[in-house]
């Protein structure tokens, strides 16, 4: 439309509106939050090439290196929940600072010990610095960046930050062993966890804690604690002991018994304080698993980390065993796997940006499926470039879909319960991992050779990831309705 100015001349249309600007992915705190979960993820696997060393300089025998190996993933399970109660109560940011000077001090008491016992402790600490950081930064990333569009570019790099630092983990672990020694790997940590703080205090904003009507869950979170470690710990052990061994038993018994209980405590305790009957207020609300997309995403994130980290777990063992590789050479042969995040992140930025999580998460899934079939090719003498699809396809669909689940528990999760939210996912995903290497572990060893134990455990993790579609597209759908 035109008008027309006092000379009777026609005027031009106005201009259009230019379009509004993308914002701008603020990035000092994104590296603050990922180098927290890049410390945690190196310490799952760098440790692994650090294990001659650490039996020769201390004289440690196989149950002590075991716990050095095994309890930092057992005590980072037990208190995931604990760690994501407290974010939410004391704010995210106070403690994420406290679990990344939890991890920091502790790892330099790994790199300073005199003896396995220190050692071992240091290990542990490290798990409980891990279960206080991980809830609390993806609750930080839930406030930090609320754009829906902005938060998936910026969870997809803190995921890649974490997926290049667990495949780069006997990478480097061999490199600094090469350099220096054992003790090394952990001193690694003091500087990265001290800039990590340095950003967080200066680029994040202090966060108040969360107002509460009501007392802590102090019965809830000791049963919790019980079960989590009680489950994880029998995991562990089953590999090693055998699955009907006593110890692994008694340790399942105490689990399931503490978690049923705790599952009680909870529901109790909600409906008692909806009714205004008590002052405290539930650790783990059972209301949460009444979102389809909560239940269905925890759940995917289960069957990813079992398919996936049980299969990582053989096919270190298959280029170690079966084929005679160093552990340096392992490590670059699995990098075309562990390090798909580099594609994956700017893939799925991409992607979720337009449609969602869930059809990358279902893509990923479907992927990750066609490639644990490819395995079943595997064998004593399998060319490497034959293993190729098998590894990147199984990389890539991971990774997807871990980065598409993650933002999807964030979007379903409620803002003030982001991290106990948080706590639930990734306790999904550390007893999927445990049972993964457990189970797969086993088929192993009881099977008439590695190479048939292989194939069956890449057949149950096709299976997993199949079944993880199955839901991912069920999810989506019940979404739009």
């Amino acid at each position: 439309m035109t008008s027309t100015d006092l000379g009777g001349r026609t005027a031009p249309p106005p201009p259009a509106p230019a379009p509004a600007a993308r914002p701008a992915l603020a990035l000092p705190p994104l590296i603050a939050l990922s180098l927290g979960y890049f410390l945690v993820m190196l310490d799952v696997t760098v440790v692994n090439v650090a294990i001659p060393g650490i039996r020769t300089s201390l004289a440690t025998g196989a149950a002590a290196l075991q716990w050095i190996v095994d309890g930092y993933s057992t005590v980072f399970a037990g208190l995931l929940l604990l760690g994501g109660g407290l974010a939410d109560r004391l704010g995210h940011r106070r403690v994420f600072l406290a679990g990344l000077a939890v991890f920091t001090a502790a790892s330099l008491a790994c790199g300073l010990a005199a003896s396995p016992g220190v050692l071992i402790a240091g290990r542990l600490a490290q798990g409980a610095g891990a279960a206080l950081l991980v809830p609390a930064s993806l609750a930080l990333l839930q406030a930090t960046y609320q754009d829906r569009a902005l938060r998936a570019r910026a969870i997809a790099i803190w995921g890649a930050v974490a997926s290049v630092a667990f495949g780069a983990g006997p990478v480097v672990g061999g490199l600094l062993i090469s350099a220096f020694d054992w003790r090394s790997v952990f001193l690694l940590n003091l500087p990265v966890g001290a800039l990590a703080v340095h950003l967080t205090l200066s680029h994040l904003p202090a966060s108040a804690r969360t107002p509460q009507r009501r007392r802590m869950d102090p019965l809830g979170q000791l049963l919790g604690m019980i079960g989590l470690i009680a489950l994880a710990g029998g995991l562990n052990e089953a590999g090693a002991r055998g699955w009907t061994s006593p110890p692994v038993l008694a340790a399942f018994g105490a689990g399931a018994a503490a978690l049923v209980a705790f599952a009680l405590v909870e529901r109790g305790l909600e409906a008692r304080a909806a009714a205004g009957r008590t002052e405290r207020a539930p650790l783990l609300p059972p209301s949460l698993f009444r979102s389809g997309a909560f239940t269905g995403t925890a759940a995917i994130g289960l069957l990813i980390s079992l398919g996936y980290y049980g299969m990582l777990f053989l096919t270190t063992l298959y280029f170690q065993q079966e084929r005679g590789f160093s552990a340096l050479a392992t490590g670059l042969a699995l990098l075309p796997s562990v390090c798909m995040g580099l594609i994956a992140a700017p893939l799925f930025s991409r992607v979720a940006a337009r449609t969602g999580p869930y059809v990358p998460m279902a893509a990923g899934l479907a992927l990750g499926t066609a490639g644990f079939l490819g395995w079943l090719l595997a064998g004593p003498h399998t060319p490497y470039p034959v293993l190729l699809f098998a590894l990147i396809a199984t990389g890539l669909g991971q990774t997807t879909t871990a980065l598409a689940a993650t933002a999807a528990i964030i979007d379903a999760a409620p803002a003030a319960g982001a991290g106990i939210a948080a706590a639930v996912f990734n306790v999904s995903r550390q007893t999927g991992s445990a049972v993964g290497v457990a189970l797969f572990g086993t088929f192993a060893a009881a099977s008439g050779s590695f190479t048939a134990g292989l194939r069956l455990s890449a057949a149950l993790a096709a299976g997993s990831f199949a079944a993880g579609t199955l839901l991912a597209l069920a999810v989506r759908r019940r979404a739009a309705l």
